[in-house]
Protein backbone atom coordinates (compact mmCIF):
# COMPACT_ATOMS: atom_id res chain seq x y z
CA UNK A 1 0.00 0.00 0.00
CA UNK A 2 1.50 3.44 -0.75
CA UNK A 3 1.93 6.28 1.56
CA UNK A 4 -0.83 8.24 -0.25
CA UNK A 5 -3.59 5.54 -0.21
CA UNK A 6 -6.56 6.45 2.01
CA UNK A 7 -5.60 4.42 5.07
CA UNK A 8 -2.01 6.32 5.17
CA UNK A 9 -2.70 8.56 8.04
CA UNK A 10 -2.65 5.78 10.27
CA UNK A 11 0.69 5.14 12.04
CA UNK A 12 2.15 2.03 9.86
CA UNK A 13 3.12 -1.38 10.87
CA UNK A 14 5.26 -3.22 8.30
CA UNK A 15 5.24 -6.64 8.10
CA UNK A 16 8.77 -8.10 6.26
CA UNK A 17 7.62 -11.69 5.91
CA UNK A 18 9.22 -13.86 3.21
CA UNK A 19 7.94 -16.75 3.93
CA UNK A 20 5.26 -16.83 6.46
CA UNK A 21 3.52 -13.90 5.51
CA UNK A 22 -0.08 -15.21 5.67
CA UNK A 23 0.29 -16.51 9.54
CA UNK A 24 1.80 -12.92 10.34
CA UNK A 25 -1.13 -11.04 8.00
CA UNK A 26 -4.13 -13.03 10.03
CA UNK A 27 -2.66 -12.20 12.92
CA UNK A 28 -1.87 -8.66 12.40
CA UNK A 29 -5.88 -8.71 10.96
CA UNK A 30 -6.62 -7.14 14.35
CA UNK A 31 -4.64 -3.83 14.40
CA UNK A 32 -5.57 -2.78 11.25
CA UNK A 33 -8.70 -0.27 12.35
CA UNK A 34 -5.90 2.13 13.85
CA UNK A 35 -2.56 0.92 12.07
CA UNK A 36 -1.85 0.83 8.29
CA UNK A 37 -0.92 -2.81 8.06
CA UNK A 38 1.75 -3.08 5.33
CA UNK A 39 3.29 -6.49 3.59
CA UNK A 40 6.54 -6.62 2.06
CA UNK A 41 8.79 -9.96 1.39
CA UNK A 42 12.24 -8.85 1.51
CA UNK A 43 14.96 -6.72 3.08
CA UNK A 44 14.90 -4.71 0.34
CA UNK A 45 11.17 -4.06 -0.11
CA UNK A 46 10.96 -3.18 3.55
CA UNK A 47 14.25 -0.37 2.60
CA UNK A 48 12.22 1.17 0.02
CA UNK A 49 9.17 0.92 1.89
CA UNK A 50 10.41 2.65 4.56
CA UNK A 51 12.04 5.26 2.59
CA UNK A 52 8.76 6.18 0.33
CA UNK A 53 6.98 6.59 4.42
CA UNK A 54 9.77 8.80 5.67
CA UNK A 55 9.75 10.90 2.41
CA UNK A 56 5.33 11.18 2.47
CA UNK A 57 6.10 12.04 6.30
CA UNK A 58 3.97 8.89 7.51
CA UNK A 59 5.01 7.46 10.85
CA UNK A 60 6.18 4.48 11.14
CA UNK A 61 5.43 2.32 14.73
CA UNK A 62 6.75 -0.86 14.18
CA UNK A 63 8.78 -3.66 11.86
CA UNK A 64 8.42 -7.07 12.19
CA UNK A 65 10.74 -9.01 10.80
CA UNK A 66 10.84 -12.59 9.95
CA UNK A 67 14.33 -14.45 11.31
CA UNK A 68 15.36 -15.65 8.17
CA UNK A 69 15.63 -13.14 5.40
CA UNK A 70 15.80 -13.74 1.70
CA UNK A 71 18.15 -11.47 0.42
CA UNK A 72 20.37 -9.96 3.28
CA UNK A 73 21.63 -11.44 6.90
CA UNK A 74 18.60 -10.61 9.12
CA UNK A 75 20.60 -8.16 11.08
CA UNK A 76 22.49 -6.28 8.08
CA UNK A 77 18.80 -6.58 6.94
CA UNK A 78 17.54 -4.79 9.91
CA UNK A 79 20.45 -2.03 9.74
CA UNK A 80 19.32 -0.81 6.76
CA UNK A 81 15.66 -0.16 7.68
CA UNK A 82 16.66 1.42 10.70
CA UNK A 83 19.22 4.02 8.84
CA UNK A 84 15.80 5.53 7.59
CA UNK A 85 13.39 5.13 10.43
CA UNK A 86 15.34 4.85 13.38
CA UNK A 87 12.31 5.65 15.50
CA UNK A 88 10.13 2.28 14.94
CA UNK A 89 10.41 -0.33 17.07
CA UNK A 90 11.73 -3.52 15.58
CA UNK A 91 10.36 -7.12 16.19
CA UNK A 92 11.57 -10.36 15.23
CA UNK A 93 9.73 -13.33 14.78
CA UNK A 94 10.62 -17.10 14.34
CA UNK A 95 8.80 -20.09 13.18
CA UNK A 96 8.77 -22.95 15.46
CA UNK A 97 10.70 -24.51 12.95
CA UNK A 98 13.85 -22.54 13.76
CA UNK A 99 13.09 -20.66 17.35
CA UNK A 100 16.12 -23.09 18.54
CA UNK A 101 18.50 -22.79 15.73
CA UNK A 102 18.16 -18.63 15.92
CA UNK A 103 17.45 -18.18 20.14
CA UNK A 104 21.50 -17.58 20.49
CA UNK A 105 21.58 -15.00 17.30
CA UNK A 106 18.40 -12.95 18.56
CA UNK A 107 19.89 -13.25 22.65
CA UNK A 108 22.59 -10.67 20.73
CA UNK A 109 20.87 -9.17 18.63
CA UNK A 110 18.62 -8.30 21.89
CA UNK A 111 21.75 -8.07 24.03
CA UNK A 112 23.43 -5.46 21.55
CA UNK A 113 20.11 -2.85 21.10
CA UNK A 114 19.72 -4.19 17.49
CA UNK A 115 15.92 -5.23 18.07
CA UNK A 116 13.71 -4.84 20.69
CA UNK A 117 12.07 -7.61 21.13
CA UNK A 118 12.00 -11.57 19.95
CA UNK A 119 8.91 -13.98 19.58
CA UNK A 120 7.76 -17.15 18.30
CA UNK A 121 4.92 -16.91 15.27
CA UNK A 122 2.09 -17.46 16.83
CA UNK A 123 1.15 -21.35 16.31
CA UNK A 124 -2.70 -20.68 16.83
CA UNK A 125 -5.61 -18.66 16.95
CA UNK A 126 -5.70 -16.01 20.44
CA UNK A 127 -2.57 -16.35 21.43
CA UNK A 128 -2.24 -13.51 23.65
CA UNK A 129 1.26 -13.84 24.67
CA UNK A 130 2.37 -12.91 21.58
CA UNK A 131 -0.17 -10.10 21.20
CA UNK A 132 0.73 -8.45 24.70
CA UNK A 133 4.71 -7.90 23.39
CA UNK A 134 3.32 -6.25 20.45
CA UNK A 135 0.79 -4.15 21.88
CA UNK A 136 3.62 -3.37 24.50
CA UNK A 137 5.85 -2.34 21.66
CA UNK A 138 3.41 0.04 20.40
CA UNK A 139 2.44 1.62 23.32
CA UNK A 140 6.11 2.50 23.80
CA UNK A 141 6.78 3.93 20.34
CA UNK A 142 3.23 6.10 21.04
CA UNK A 143 4.55 7.54 24.52
CA UNK A 144 7.78 9.03 22.38
CA UNK A 145 5.28 10.20 19.31
CA UNK A 146 6.03 14.01 19.61
CA UNK A 147 2.43 14.64 18.08
CA UNK A 148 -0.25 11.98 19.93
CA UNK A 149 -3.36 10.81 17.92
CA UNK A 150 -4.78 11.45 21.47
CA UNK A 151 -3.73 13.96 23.48
CA UNK A 152 -4.70 14.68 26.92
CA UNK A 153 -3.04 17.82 27.53
CA UNK A 154 -2.04 20.33 25.44
CA UNK A 155 0.93 23.48 26.15
CA UNK A 156 0.15 26.67 24.60
CA UNK A 157 3.53 28.80 24.20
CA UNK A 158 5.21 31.06 22.23
CA UNK A 159 8.52 29.82 22.70
CA UNK A 160 10.19 26.73 24.04
CA UNK A 161 11.75 28.33 27.19
CA UNK A 162 12.93 26.78 30.45
CA UNK A 163 9.57 26.90 31.70
CA UNK A 164 7.76 25.13 28.76
CA UNK A 165 11.10 22.46 28.66
CA UNK A 166 10.45 21.66 32.28
CA UNK A 167 6.26 21.45 31.67
CA UNK A 168 6.92 19.21 28.90
CA UNK A 169 9.31 17.14 30.93
CA UNK A 170 6.99 16.41 33.78
CA UNK A 171 4.31 15.54 31.42
CA UNK A 172 6.38 12.80 30.10
CA UNK A 173 7.57 11.92 33.02
CA UNK A 174 3.58 11.34 34.29
CA UNK A 175 2.99 9.34 31.11
CA UNK A 176 0.42 11.65 29.45
CA UNK A 177 -0.02 12.56 26.11
CA UNK A 178 0.40 15.86 24.92
CA UNK A 179 0.81 18.73 22.39
CA UNK A 180 3.09 21.79 22.06
CA UNK A 181 1.17 24.73 20.29
CA UNK A 182 1.70 27.91 19.29
CA UNK A 183 -0.72 30.62 20.48
CA UNK A 184 -2.10 31.51 17.02
CA UNK A 185 -2.32 28.00 15.62
CA UNK A 186 -6.05 27.15 15.74
CA UNK A 187 -5.40 24.35 18.33
CA UNK A 188 -3.97 26.75 20.43
CA UNK A 189 -6.37 29.65 20.30
CA UNK A 190 -9.16 27.39 21.04
CA UNK A 191 -7.70 26.75 24.61
CA UNK A 192 -7.52 29.92 24.83
CA UNK A 193 -10.62 31.28 23.72
CA UNK A 194 -11.57 28.93 26.47
CA UNK A 195 -9.03 30.27 29.30
CA UNK A 196 -10.60 33.51 28.56
CA UNK A 197 -13.95 32.32 29.03
CA UNK A 198 -12.82 30.11 32.27
CA UNK A 199 -12.16 33.96 33.51
CA UNK A 200 -8.87 33.05 34.27
CA UNK A 201 -6.94 37.01 33.21
CA UNK A 202 -4.36 37.28 30.91
CA UNK A 203 -2.93 34.07 30.09
CA UNK A 204 0.99 33.59 31.42
CA UNK A 205 2.68 31.21 29.24
CA UNK A 206 2.79 28.49 28.69
CA UNK A 207 -0.98 27.55 29.37
CA UNK A 208 -1.68 23.72 30.44
CA UNK A 209 -5.07 22.34 29.64
CA UNK A 210 -6.01 18.98 30.57
CA UNK A 211 -9.03 17.35 30.35
CA UNK A 212 -11.13 20.01 30.67
CA UNK A 213 -9.07 21.75 33.40
CA UNK A 214 -6.30 24.51 32.93
CA UNK A 215 -3.17 25.15 35.33
CA UNK A 216 -3.72 28.95 35.31
CA UNK A 217 0.55 29.51 35.45
CA UNK A 218 2.06 25.89 33.98
CA UNK A 219 5.65 28.15 35.00
CA UNK A 220 5.10 26.96 37.91
CA UNK A 221 5.46 22.98 37.41
CA UNK A 222 3.12 22.26 40.98
CA UNK A 223 -0.16 23.70 39.87
CA UNK A 224 0.22 20.77 36.83
CA UNK A 225 0.82 18.26 39.82
CA UNK A 226 -1.62 19.60 42.45
CA UNK A 227 -4.02 19.36 39.62
CA UNK A 228 -4.03 16.13 39.87
CA UNK A 229 -2.68 14.68 43.33
CA UNK A 230 -4.33 17.48 45.68
CA UNK A 231 -2.07 19.42 48.62
CA UNK A 232 -0.95 17.34 51.69
CA UNK A 233 -3.27 20.40 53.62
CA UNK A 234 -6.39 18.15 52.42
CA UNK A 235 -5.36 15.61 55.20
CA UNK A 236 -6.83 16.48 58.42
CA UNK A 237 -3.87 17.25 60.25
CA UNK A 238 -5.78 16.20 64.00
CA UNK A 239 -5.31 12.51 62.84
CA UNK A 240 -2.18 10.99 62.39
CA UNK A 241 -1.19 8.57 59.69
CA UNK A 242 0.35 5.25 60.48
CA UNK A 243 3.23 5.77 57.62
CA UNK A 244 4.84 8.44 55.69
CA UNK A 245 7.25 8.29 53.21
CA UNK A 246 9.09 11.34 51.38
CA UNK A 247 10.33 10.71 47.56
CA UNK A 248 8.29 8.60 45.10
CA UNK A 249 11.45 6.56 43.14
CA UNK A 250 11.49 2.57 43.24
CA UNK A 251 12.20 3.01 46.95
CA UNK A 252 9.74 5.28 48.22
CA UNK A 253 6.84 3.83 45.90
CA UNK A 254 8.21 -0.08 47.18
CA UNK A 255 7.48 0.88 50.80
CA UNK A 256 3.85 2.77 49.65
CA UNK A 257 2.77 -0.75 48.23
CA UNK A 258 3.92 -3.21 50.69
CA UNK A 259 2.81 -0.87 53.17
CA UNK A 260 -0.74 -0.18 52.57
CA UNK A 261 -1.25 -3.53 51.45
CA UNK A 262 -0.61 -4.52 54.96
CA UNK A 263 -2.95 -2.46 56.17
CA UNK A 264 -1.13 0.62 57.05
CA UNK A 265 -2.53 4.62 56.39
CA UNK A 266 0.12 5.55 53.80
CA UNK A 267 0.80 8.65 52.53
CA UNK A 268 3.54 9.57 50.16
CA UNK A 269 4.83 13.24 50.13
CA UNK A 270 7.08 13.69 46.45
CA UNK A 271 8.41 17.13 45.56
CA UNK A 272 8.76 16.42 41.87
CA UNK A 273 7.35 13.41 39.51
CA UNK A 274 6.47 10.51 41.09
CA UNK A 275 9.03 8.36 39.70
CA UNK A 276 12.07 10.00 40.62
CA UNK A 277 15.43 9.36 38.64
CA UNK A 278 14.44 6.33 37.44
CA UNK A 279 11.01 7.94 36.28
CA UNK A 280 13.24 9.54 33.81
CA UNK A 281 14.83 6.30 31.99
CA UNK A 282 13.77 5.72 28.60
CA UNK A 283 14.52 1.75 29.23
CA UNK A 284 15.55 0.16 31.67
CA UNK A 285 16.46 -3.80 30.28
CA UNK A 286 17.66 -5.51 33.74
CA UNK A 287 14.69 -5.22 35.91
CA UNK A 288 13.16 -8.62 37.55
CA UNK A 289 10.32 -9.96 35.25
CA UNK A 290 10.06 -7.62 32.24
CA UNK A 291 12.33 -9.41 29.86
CA UNK A 292 11.73 -6.53 26.99
CA UNK A 293 12.71 -3.85 29.54
CA UNK A 294 9.86 -1.43 30.67
CA UNK A 295 10.27 2.22 30.91
CA UNK A 296 10.96 4.28 34.10
CA UNK A 297 7.92 6.34 33.27
CA UNK A 298 5.98 2.81 33.25
CA UNK A 299 7.22 1.05 36.20
CA UNK A 300 6.31 4.23 38.10
CA UNK A 301 2.82 4.57 36.47
CA UNK A 302 1.89 1.20 37.70
CA UNK A 303 3.38 0.90 40.89
CA UNK A 304 1.49 3.80 41.57
CA UNK A 305 -1.53 2.37 40.51
CA UNK A 306 -0.86 -0.35 42.59
CA UNK A 307 -0.49 1.33 45.51
CA UNK A 308 -3.56 3.84 45.14
CA UNK A 309 -5.33 0.03 44.58
CA UNK A 310 -4.38 -0.57 47.86
CA UNK A 311 -4.91 2.95 49.68
CA UNK A 312 -1.91 5.29 49.13
CA UNK A 313 -2.45 8.69 48.83
CA UNK A 314 0.36 10.44 46.96
CA UNK A 315 0.53 13.97 47.29
CA UNK A 316 3.06 15.61 44.71
CA UNK A 317 4.79 18.79 43.94
CA UNK A 318 5.18 19.72 47.81
CA UNK A 319 9.34 18.80 49.01
CA UNK A 320 9.17 18.53 53.02
CA UNK A 321 10.72 21.43 53.80
CA UNK A 322 11.03 20.47 57.11
CA UNK A 323 11.24 17.15 59.49
CA UNK A 324 9.88 17.35 63.07
CA UNK A 325 10.86 14.43 65.29
CA UNK A 326 8.14 13.44 67.61
CA UNK A 327 8.87 12.61 71.38
CA UNK A 328 7.18 11.24 74.35
CA UNK A 329 5.54 9.41 71.90
CA UNK A 330 4.51 12.05 69.85
CA UNK A 331 4.21 11.43 66.12
CA UNK A 332 6.46 12.70 63.61
CA UNK A 333 5.63 16.19 61.90
CA UNK A 334 6.05 16.55 57.71
CA UNK A 335 6.50 20.50 57.13
CA UNK A 336 5.56 21.24 53.21
CA UNK A 337 4.28 24.48 51.72
CA UNK A 338 1.34 22.71 51.29
CA UNK A 339 0.54 21.70 54.95
CA UNK A 340 1.86 19.29 57.76
CA UNK A 341 1.34 15.59 57.73
CA UNK A 342 1.74 13.91 61.33
CA UNK A 343 2.99 10.51 60.74
CA UNK A 344 3.77 7.43 63.79
CA UNK A 345 6.48 5.98 61.52
CA UNK A 346 8.56 8.44 58.33
CA UNK A 347 11.01 6.34 55.58
CA UNK A 348 12.66 8.72 53.97
CA UNK A 349 13.29 7.93 50.15
CA UNK A 350 13.85 11.20 49.19
CA UNK A 351 16.56 9.39 46.58
CA UNK A 352 19.41 12.10 44.89
CA UNK A 353 19.80 14.91 42.20
CA UNK A 354 21.69 15.00 39.29
CA UNK A 355 25.11 17.71 40.18
CA UNK A 356 25.12 21.14 38.54
CA UNK A 357 27.74 21.28 36.11
CA UNK A 358 29.91 24.49 37.18
CA UNK A 359 30.27 26.20 34.11
CA UNK A 360 28.79 29.65 33.47
CA UNK A 361 28.30 28.86 29.72
CA UNK A 362 26.50 26.00 30.36
CA UNK A 363 23.76 27.08 33.03
CA UNK A 364 23.15 30.09 31.12
CA UNK A 365 21.78 27.31 28.39
CA UNK A 366 19.57 25.38 30.38
CA UNK A 367 16.22 24.81 29.17
CA UNK A 368 17.59 26.30 25.39
CA UNK A 369 19.77 22.70 24.20
CA UNK A 370 21.26 21.95 27.81
CA UNK A 371 19.15 19.45 29.72
CA UNK A 372 19.80 18.05 33.84
CA UNK A 373 18.62 14.41 33.09
CA UNK A 374 17.41 13.19 30.01
CA UNK A 375 14.80 15.60 29.36
CA UNK A 376 12.83 12.98 27.17
CA UNK A 377 10.69 15.10 25.73
CA UNK A 378 13.49 17.30 23.90
CA UNK A 379 15.09 14.11 22.25
CA UNK A 380 12.09 14.63 19.67
CA UNK A 381 13.90 17.86 18.63
CA UNK A 382 17.28 16.53 17.81
CA UNK A 383 16.23 14.71 14.53
CA UNK A 384 19.29 15.04 12.30
CA UNK A 385 22.12 16.68 15.02
CA UNK A 386 24.71 16.36 17.08
CA UNK A 387 24.20 15.77 21.02
CA UNK A 388 26.56 15.08 23.76
CA UNK A 389 25.67 13.56 27.39
CA UNK A 390 28.01 13.51 29.92
CA UNK A 391 27.70 11.33 32.91
CA UNK A 392 28.97 7.22 32.95
CA UNK A 393 26.18 5.71 34.69
CA UNK A 394 23.40 3.48 33.42
CA UNK A 395 21.21 6.89 33.59
CA UNK A 396 23.62 8.28 31.17
CA UNK A 397 23.77 5.29 28.74
CA UNK A 398 19.97 4.67 28.82
CA UNK A 399 19.95 8.32 27.76
CA UNK A 400 22.20 7.95 24.87
CA UNK A 401 20.60 4.86 23.46
CA UNK A 402 17.00 6.95 23.81
CA UNK A 403 18.67 9.69 22.01
CA UNK A 404 20.35 7.97 19.39
CA UNK A 405 16.54 7.03 17.81
CA UNK A 406 16.72 10.87 16.98
CA UNK A 407 19.96 12.43 16.34
CA UNK A 408 22.58 11.98 14.03
CA UNK A 409 25.28 11.23 16.52
CA UNK A 410 25.64 10.93 19.84
CA UNK A 411 28.56 11.33 21.97
CA UNK A 412 29.70 10.02 25.84
CA UNK A 413 31.44 12.20 27.69
CA UNK A 414 33.17 10.58 30.54
CA UNK A 415 36.47 11.39 32.93
CA UNK A 416 37.21 7.67 33.71
CA UNK A 417 39.05 5.81 30.55
CA UNK A 418 35.66 3.32 30.16
CA UNK A 419 32.63 2.67 31.24
CA UNK A 420 33.33 -0.91 32.47
CA UNK A 421 33.26 0.69 36.12
CA UNK A 422 30.36 2.75 36.15
CA UNK A 423 27.81 1.13 33.79
CA UNK A 424 25.90 -1.82 33.77
CA UNK A 425 27.52 -4.78 30.62
CA UNK A 426 24.07 -4.70 28.38
CA UNK A 427 24.29 -1.18 28.22
CA UNK A 428 28.05 -0.97 26.85
CA UNK A 429 27.39 -3.74 24.58
CA UNK A 430 24.53 -1.38 23.59
CA UNK A 431 26.33 1.11 23.30
CA UNK A 432 29.24 -0.39 21.56
CA UNK A 433 26.66 -1.55 18.37
CA UNK A 434 25.17 1.41 17.89
CA UNK A 435 26.47 3.21 15.15
CA UNK A 436 25.35 6.46 16.30
CA UNK A 437 27.10 6.65 19.62
CA UNK A 438 30.76 7.07 20.34
CA UNK A 439 32.32 7.17 23.62
CA UNK A 440 34.98 10.00 24.36
CA UNK A 441 36.76 8.92 27.58
CA UNK A 442 39.40 11.45 29.48
CA UNK A 443 37.33 14.09 28.63
CA UNK A 444 35.24 17.33 30.27
CA UNK A 445 32.90 20.35 29.33
CA UNK A 446 34.84 23.30 30.18
CA UNK A 447 32.39 25.86 28.17
CA UNK A 448 29.21 26.08 25.80
CA UNK A 449 27.92 28.66 24.17
CA UNK A 450 25.09 29.96 21.35
CA UNK A 451 23.24 33.36 20.57
CA UNK A 452 19.24 31.59 21.60
CA UNK A 453 20.02 28.29 22.24
CA UNK A 454 22.85 25.73 22.61
CA UNK A 455 25.42 25.92 19.71
CA UNK A 456 28.72 24.54 20.40
CA UNK A 457 30.71 22.93 23.17
CA UNK A 458 33.89 23.21 24.34
CA UNK A 459 35.52 19.65 25.26
CA UNK A 460 38.99 19.29 27.51
CA UNK A 461 41.38 16.53 27.20
CA UNK A 462 41.89 15.94 30.84
CA UNK A 463 45.55 13.85 29.79
CA UNK A 464 46.76 16.40 27.11
CA UNK A 465 45.06 19.49 28.26
CA UNK A 466 44.15 20.00 24.56
CA UNK A 467 40.38 21.95 23.58
CA UNK A 468 38.20 20.91 20.90
CA UNK A 469 35.24 23.26 19.75
CA UNK A 470 32.21 20.64 18.93
CA UNK A 471 28.98 21.80 16.97
CA UNK A 472 26.44 20.67 19.53
CA UNK A 473 22.49 20.99 19.49
CA UNK A 474 21.94 19.14 22.95
CA UNK A 475 23.98 18.80 26.03
CA UNK A 476 22.01 15.95 28.65
CA UNK A 477 24.08 16.24 31.87
CA UNK A 478 23.70 13.03 33.71
CA UNK A 479 26.84 14.01 36.38
CA UNK A 480 26.32 11.43 39.15
CA UNK A 481 24.22 11.65 42.70
CA UNK A 482 24.09 14.45 45.25
CA UNK A 483 21.65 14.07 48.47
CA UNK A 484 19.82 16.88 50.27
CA UNK A 485 19.32 16.58 53.39
CA UNK A 486 19.57 19.84 54.49
CA UNK A 487 15.65 19.71 55.81
CA UNK A 488 16.43 16.61 58.13
CA UNK A 489 16.94 17.49 61.70
CA UNK A 490 20.32 17.05 63.25
CA UNK A 491 19.45 14.11 65.08
CA UNK A 492 19.60 12.31 62.06
CA UNK A 493 23.08 11.22 61.35
CA UNK A 494 24.89 11.66 58.02
CA UNK A 495 27.75 10.56 56.88
CA UNK A 496 30.56 12.74 55.33
CA UNK A 497 28.62 12.86 52.35
CA UNK A 498 25.69 14.07 53.00
CA UNK A 499 24.15 10.55 52.83
CA UNK A 500 21.77 8.74 55.87
CA UNK A 501 23.08 6.55 57.91
CA UNK A 502 20.94 3.57 59.18
CA UNK A 503 21.80 0.50 61.30
CA UNK A 504 25.04 -0.21 62.46
CA UNK A 505 26.72 2.82 60.75
CA UNK A 506 25.16 5.16 63.11
CA UNK A 507 27.08 6.40 66.20
CA UNK A 508 27.56 4.15 68.88
CA UNK A 509 26.15 6.89 71.30
CA UNK A 510 22.90 6.90 69.59
CA UNK A 511 22.41 2.95 69.96
CA UNK A 512 19.68 2.09 72.62
CA UNK A 513 21.26 -0.50 75.39
CA UNK A 514 24.25 -1.04 72.92
CA UNK A 515 21.92 -2.44 70.47
CA UNK A 516 22.05 -0.54 67.06
CA UNK A 517 18.74 0.47 65.05
CA UNK A 518 17.81 -2.41 62.73
CA UNK A 519 19.08 -1.94 59.17
CA UNK A 520 16.95 0.24 57.38
CA UNK A 521 16.12 2.80 60.28
CA UNK A 522 17.96 5.79 61.56
CA UNK A 523 19.84 7.05 64.31
CA UNK A 524 16.05 8.60 65.42
CA UNK A 525 13.51 6.05 66.10
CA UNK A 526 10.72 5.55 63.95
CA UNK A 527 12.31 7.02 61.34
CA UNK A 528 14.14 4.88 58.70
CA UNK A 529 15.62 5.49 54.88
CA UNK A 530 15.99 3.51 52.23
CA UNK A 531 17.39 4.26 48.70
CA UNK A 532 19.89 6.33 46.85
CA UNK A 533 19.55 8.62 49.57
CA UNK A 534 20.69 5.89 52.55
CA UNK A 535 24.31 5.82 52.62
CA UNK A 536 26.14 2.28 51.29
CA UNK A 537 22.77 1.66 49.06
CA UNK A 538 23.51 0.21 45.64
CA UNK A 539 21.74 2.85 43.52
CA UNK A 540 20.16 0.61 41.46
CA UNK A 541 16.49 0.22 40.71
CA UNK A 542 16.30 -2.77 41.86
CA UNK A 543 17.53 -2.58 44.87
CA UNK A 544 16.02 0.69 46.00
CA UNK A 545 12.62 -1.28 45.94
CA UNK A 546 14.01 -3.95 47.81
CA UNK A 547 14.62 -1.94 50.38
CA UNK A 548 11.59 0.16 50.24
CA UNK A 549 9.60 -3.10 50.21
CA UNK A 550 12.03 -4.65 53.40
CA UNK A 551 11.16 -1.61 55.08
CA UNK A 552 8.02 -2.35 55.74
CA UNK A 553 8.47 -5.50 58.43
CA UNK A 554 10.52 -2.73 60.32
CA UNK A 555 8.32 -0.36 60.60
CA UNK A 556 5.62 -2.98 61.96
CA UNK A 557 7.64 -3.69 64.80
CA UNK A 558 8.31 0.03 65.65
CA UNK A 559 4.76 0.41 65.14
CA UNK A 560 3.72 -2.39 67.94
Amino acid sequence: MSPTSPESDRPVIVLVAPEHHDILCSEFDRYRRDYNVVLVKSAGEAKTTAIDFRDAHKKIALIVFESRMPDFPLFAAIGKVREFVPTARRLVVSHISNFTEDSEMLRLGMATGKIDARLLIPQGSRDEEFHYAVTELLSDWGSTVPAPDVEFARVVTPTTDLATVTVRDYLDRMGMAYSVVSPDSPEGREVLDDYAEAGLGEPVYPVCWSRGRFVSSASDPRQILTAFFGRPDEIDVTTEVDLAIVGAGPAGLAAAVYGSSEGLNTVVVESEVIGGQAGTSSMIRNYLGFPRGISGMRLAQRARMQAINFGTRFFSGWPVTELIPGTDGEPHTLCTEGGDIRAKAVVIASGVAYRRLPVAGVEDLVGRGVYYGAAMGAASEMHGRHVFVVGGGNSAGQAAMHLARYASSVTILIRRTDLAATMSDYLIQQITYNPRIDVRPCCEVIDAGGEDRLAWVDLRDTVTGTVDRMDAAGLFLLLGAAPHCEWLPDTIQLDSHSFVLTGRDTAPESWVEGRPPSSLATSVPGIFAVGDIRAGSMKRVAAAAGEGSGVVPAVHRWLE
